[in-house]
């Protein structure tokens, strides 16, 4: 099963100023074609920094997913920080500055905008149907806008290049109980069922705690045998479980 990494590229983020979505609209697009998530890093506006985070994600994992410092100010270096990573000469792609050139209009296509025309060289070109500035991909990284409605629509347009496997699946089971009551029973579970990722989450709504348990594998056989054994499990506890989320 192909896995994936995010790197999350910004000052805003890391500042507070700016909240990240994009970690959860990546994962969710990526699990539905069969590529889990595993690793996350948000870094800042610096050229070293990023280098040095996405090559140790993209030596580790199938595909890095880089978000922000792809516009035409002078903090926007990701395209300049994943040219060194990959050790290439960074140029305008010939494609890009023709679209851009023709969105803008010749007198209008200054070198700030120019600058979102750069890619390393070899790149290929990832469609932005929003606001017509492309991001690329380059080996096993794909370098995306930061603009959340922006790098969704990036997204929307890499099906084709992504062969993964099984969507991810899930079931949640919940019940108005704390994690202390259910752990040791829980334990039992994930040691019963080692390749089902479970995942046990607290929450408290409408003046009521409660802790939703969520298993998640592409086998929707095995998943419905975890299914079943949560559900005994809270029932041997003396605890009344349902299906989904709280309301």
């Amino acid at each position: 099963m192909a896995e994936a990494a995010i790197l999350i590229i910004g000052d805003e983020i890391l500042s507070g100023r700016t909240q990240d979505t994009n970690t959860a609209t990546i994962a969710q697009f990526l699990g539905a074609r069969g590529i889990p998530v595993r690793a996350v890093r948000v870094c800042p506006d610096v050229e070293g920094e990023i280098i040095a985070d996405l090559n140790a994600l993209r030596s580790r994992f199938d595909y890095v997913f880089t978000t922000g410092g792809i516009g035409p100010t002078h903090d926007d270096i990701t395209a300049d920080a994943v040219a060194k990573a990959f050790g290439l000469a960074i140029d305008y792609h010939p494609d890009a500055f023709a679209l851009l050139e023709k969105h803008y209009g010749a007198e209008n296509f200054n070198e700030a905008r120019r600058r979102m025309a750069r890619a390393p060289v070899g790149a290929t070109l990832i469609d932005n149907p929003v606001s017509k500035a492309p991001g690329f991909r380059i080996g096993n990284v794909f370098v995306l806008a930061g603009v959340p409605r922006v790098m969704r629509a990036m997204l929307d347009s890499l099906s084709p290049m992504l062969p993964g496997g099984k969507p991810l699946l899930s079931k949640t089971i919940s019940a108005h109980t704390g994690e202390g009551v259910i752990a040791k029973a829980l334990a039992g579970v994930q040691n019963a069922y080692p390749d089902i990722a479970i995942g046990s989450y607290p929450f408290y709504r409408n003046d009521r705690y409660g802790v939703s348990v969520v298993a998640r594998s592409a086998d929707p056989d095995r998943l419905a045998a975890v299914e079943s054994a949560l559900f005994t499990m809270f029932e041997g506890l003396g605890v009344k479980a349902f299906a989904g989320e709280p309301a």
